[in-house]
Formats: structure tokens, sequence, C-alpha cells
């Protein structure tokens, strides 16, 4: 078994011995969200390493930390690679929910876009707290996890002619729009996931460039942490606590397993 597929398995806690077919995929998604955080400490703290495939499993796999969907959807990318499946990654312009527009970042969320038995499907693990937890059909169909439910389909916007959309748990009464892209665009190698990175640590509209944030799904819910709050979201419920930034470090170790 080759270095990466053993440190993920051992990373998400899923068996060395178990073969990942195409149903396997959604318990893979739920662990991983159950166990990688998403978070931008490296941005904050100005020590980001380019992006690389040797760079994501020391940061992600080797020190147990997390990422931005740039790594996040790179680090299931090559996993998959090796488990025998037909993957891609693609870029897609996020729609600011506050701003009601898309944003002006421009393309820079990260997703995978996997192909079985001729058929499309949208994979990610990078977006926050707004995880599919198992492949989207391009199809339209909708397809249900225990955060909510999803669908990718066609609508002609600035950035694609698809969307993937999504109705949270407990949060969204409506459909939302979560971006939009273009399948046929592709990122074809480490340079243009670089370019991703510098955007979102020097755009003055990138929203991970001024503050700590740490993300992670747990069973019943999603945790948020920032240098001046810690929220959980459980079952509908919502608690919200202020915190300094020595608690914040000490949250951050707690509750993610991150060392600031």
């Amino acid at each position: 078994m080759r270095e990466l597929n053993k440190l993920f398995r051992a990373r998400i806690g899923f068996s060395e011995n178990e073969k990942i077919t195409f149903d396997k995929l959604s318990d893979v998604l739920e662990k991983t969200a159950n166990t990688i955080p998403f978070e931008n400490i490296c941005i904050i703290n100005k020590n980001m390493k380019d992006v690389s495939k040797v760079n994501v499993v020391d940061k992600i796999l080797k020190k147990k930390e997390g990422g931005l969907c740039y790594e996040l959807n790179s680090i299931l990318y090559y996993f998959l690679l090796e488990n025998g499946f037909e993957v891609e990654l693609i870029s897609a312009v996020v729609f600011e929910q506050t701003l009601q527009t898309f944003s002006p970042t421009g393309r820079t969320h990260v997703a995978i876009l996997l192909t079985f038995n001729g058929e499309q499907y949208i994979i990610d693990t990078g977006f926050g707290g707004n995880l599919p937890l198992t492949p989207v059909p391009m199809n339209g169909q909708v397809v249900s996890s225990r955060n909510g439910d999803f669908r990718v389909r066609k609508m002609v916007t600035d950035h694609g002619n698809y969307v993937m959309e999504m109705k949270l748990k407990h949060r969204h009464s409506d459909w939302v729009l979560g971006y939009a892209f273009d399948p046929s665009i592709r990122i074809e190698n480490e340079h243009e996931l670089n370019e991703i990175q510098k955007i979102i640590v020097e755009h003055p509209f990138s929203p991970f460039n001024k503050k700590f944030l740490v993300t992670k799904l747990i069973d019943n819910g999603v945790m948020v942490l920032t240098d001046t709050s810690f929220t959980q979201r459980i079952a509908g419920n919502e608690l919200k606590e202020e915190v300094t930034l020595d608690k914040f470090k000490l949250l951050a170790k707690q509750y993610f397993g991150l060392t600031i």
C-alpha cells in the first residue's frame, strides 16, 4: 500500500484492508469531514508552503493539520486516484450569501469531478460546514446526507453553466446557491493550485486572510471557532461563546486537535 493511501486511511479511521468502492465514498466523506478541519491557521500565521502533493501529505496526514479547499480536496483527490477512481480537480466561484453575489475572488474554490459508470459527480470535502458528505450527481438529482440536501443543476451564470445548491439541515428552508462552475475547466497542475492560494492569501475581499477560522462537522452538527467566538450548532440549537486569543488556542487543541 502506498504511503499516502495508508496515511489517509489512518487519519480518518478507515480500514487498510477494505476496498473503497463507489458505494463506500459516502463513508469516506463522512469520516473525512469528522476528522480533518477546514482551517486557515497557516495563512494567518504567514507560514504557508507551496501546494504540492508532498506538502499536503506532510501538512494534513503527517502533522495532522487541516486546510482550505485547495488542500483538503487535493489530498482527497490524490487518495481517490490511488484507489482507482477517475477524478479531476475543478475550480468554482463561491456565492457570497451575505452579499448575495458571487465572490470577487473569482474561481478560487476547488472541488473534485468524479466519473463513474459514465456518470459525473461532484465530490467536495473543502466547503467548510456546507459539505454534501456524498457524491452529488451532475444530472440534477437531489441527494441527502445527515448535513442536508444537495444538488447540482444546469444554470447559466457568468462563471459557468452548473451550480451546486444546498439545503442544510436545521439552517435552510429553501435551496441556497453554493457555487457556480464549468466542469470543462479543469485544474491541470499544481501551479494553478498555487495561484488559487495566492489569491486567497492576498486578495482584499478574501474571507480567509483576516482572522482565524476553524470548522469541523460533528455527528449531529458543526463547530466553528474563530479568535473571538466558539459556536456549536447541534441538532438545530446554537451555542455561542466569546473567546480570547488564549482561549482560542486551547479550544483549537481540545476540539480540533490543532496546535497554534
